[in-house]
């Protein structure tokens, strides 16, 4: 555990990493732009409310980023009970837009692939960040890497598929 932060130190981890985590949050949500926009915004939001309260800046802002974005999804499918009109992802891009093979995962096996695999956290910062536990954490990896294989074969024919490179960096 590090100090509280300040101010400019927040203001480090958003340019460092905001990207970052606006990746992961669009991935976990299924290519939603306005969510993952929204999801990071509050988050970064917060941290600057108060910073002196977080000692460990990037574990938390995942944290509250992927629980919000959730949160918005749970909010939706209750709302979808009811349709007033057909569901497109307002001022985002389609669920095909996720980068090739993430969109075939559940929204938790995204959040835990895109976070171990690109993000590079540990599975105990996967599971802080995600509010899960390490066994769920690892359970959702494997299930992921069970889909992957299932649907390519192999990480040769992942790199052949039509996706190109960028999908076979999770093999």
């Amino acid at each position: 555990m590090g100090s509280p932060l300040s101010r400019q130190a927040i203001e480090r981890v958003y340019r460092e990493q905001g990207t970052q985590l606006w990746r992961g949050v669009y991935a976990f949500t299924g290519g939603r732009r306005d969510l993952a926009d929204d999801a990071v915004a509050e988050a970064f939001a917060r941290a600057l409310q108060d910073p002196g309260r977080i000692r460990s800046p990037v574990p938390w802002l995942y944290r509250v980023a992927f629980r919000q974005a959730a949160a918005r999804l749970r909010e939706e499918r209750r709302q979808d009970a009811l349709p007033l009109e057909p569901a497109e992802p307002a001022g985002g891009a389609p669920a095909e837009a996720v980068p090739g093979v993430l969109a075939r995962l559940t929204p938790q096996q995204r959040a835990a692939v895109f976070l171990f695999y690109y993000a590079d956290l540990s599975i105990a910062d996967v599971a802080r960040a995600t509010g899960s536990s390490q066994v769920a954490v690892r359970v959702h990896l494997h299930r992921a890497r069970q889909a992957l294989r299932s649907s390519y074969g192999s990480a040769a024919a992942m790199r052949a598929s039509p996706g190109g490179r960028d999908d076979c960096e999770l093999a």
